[in-house]
């Protein structure tokens, strides 16, 4: 699976800007606040619908433009595919794949695949824990496609349920539709647990084969899916069920719900110690790419395609030498580099561009 081509228009810095890109390593270099960082983004918008910098979609519109364009040229399993896009300054975005027009994220996901290392990426170890969970819940999107909608079906009635625990309704009607949210949320809720815990399982050996190669050490790694109402992993459904009939009388007085995936962790530790608390910075980068990485390889074994990769101004968050072994252990396939420094020895480029208030000019 490659990016062939990037058209931008209006889109952040990019009055109109259109490339391409060959299947091997292109580098995007400039400084910062040209524009690097929005190509990347670009690509990112089409394959998710999001912004790789978790903004609203109008923020990506220029100033002063009543919407942004953006189309991206797919090439994969031998067809050539086109993602095009209409982002408003305000309402809806217009989103067609080959053409047709569709409504659902889940529509186009696997049309573009990526993993996106930017240096960002340290929170995911560092910070709070949905930043792990959308880790997962990316890496089982990419996976399988449907998971985006059963993600969207827990985020609903999550939503439901949060506005009826909230208003303290406690009449007979009030019970009922608690209950019937109880049983959606028990259903949908299991089936996004039982999900990840096999996703960890199969991941855990890909982080601990990246963390070594990056690390150039043999310090035990792990990851455990942690959740504190989950009682028996064989059946999350049943664990749900039991754990939200438990919290029921402290999520009346709270307004809130208490148990749940959406209150869930992924804990990784480095040399048996939490990494969260006690690794250094160092380590906790090398295991913010080591996730990142741990997952790429993971969705190319099971789809049997690499996902595009692309780096966004991490070498300058690196040392030389995890720099060096992250370049050495680049996965086959496409990439995609941003940076503001030096490129470190050793990774091969196919094409160099500089970005430059708001244009792309190649390097001879």
């Amino acid at each position: 699976m490659r990016v062939s081509s990037l058209y931008l228009s209006d889109f952040r810095c990019y009055h109109e800007v259109d490339v391409e890109f060959p299947s091997g390593c292109t580098v995007v270099t400039g400084a910062n606040g040209q524009g690097k960082t929005s190509l990347l983004e670009g690509i990112t918008w089409a394959a998710t619908g999001r912004s790789l910098r978790g903004v609203p979609d109008a923020v990506l519109v220029a100033h002063g433009a009543d919407a942004a364009i953006v189309r991206v040229g797919v090439n994969a399993d031998e067809r050539r595919r086109r993602i095009e896009a209409e982002i408003p300054s305000s309402g809806r975005s217009r989103v067609l794949v080959d053409g047709n027009r569709i409504t659902r994220v889940a529509d186009r996901v696997g049309v573009l695949r990526t993993t996106v290392f930017s240096p960002d990426d340290l929170m995911v170890v560092k910070g709070g824990p949905s930043l792990r969970r959308d880790l997962l819940d990316g890496i089982l999107t990419e996976l399988t496609p449907r998971f985006a909608a059963t993600r969207r079906d827990l985020e609903r009635v999550l939503r439901q349920r949060n506005a009826l625990l909230k208003s303290r309704a406690r009449d007979s009607e009030a019970i009922h539709t608690l209950d019937v949210f109880d049983r959606q949320l028990t259903e949908v809720g299991g089936a996004v647990v039982a999900a990840r815990l096999d996703l960890v399982r199969r991941l855990e050996p890909h982080l601990v084969e990246a963390y070594r190669a990056l690390a150039e050490a043999d310090t035990p790694v792990r990851a455990t899916y942690a959740s504190e109402w989950l009682s028996e992993p064989a059946d999350p459904a049943g664990s749900l069920a039991d754990a939200l009939a438990a919290a029921r009388g402290r999520e009346r007085d709270r307004g809130v719900t208490l148990v749940g995936p959406q209150r869930d962790d992924l804990d990784c530790s480095i040399g048996g110690l939490a990494s969260r608390t006690h690794a250094s910075q160092g380590e906790q980068r090398t295991l913010a790419l080591a996730l990142r990485l741990g997952g790429h390889r993971l969705v190319a074994a099971d789809t049997d395609d690499d996902p595009v990769l692309l780096l966004d101004d991490v070498f300058s968050e690196l040392d030389d030498r995890r720099a060096a072994a992250l370049v050495e252990h680049l996965p086959a396939g496409q990439t995609i580099v941003t940076t503001a420094g030096r490129l470190p020895e050793g990774i091969a480029v196919d094409r160099h561009v500089v970005a430059g208030e708001g244009h792309l000019e190649d390097v001879a």
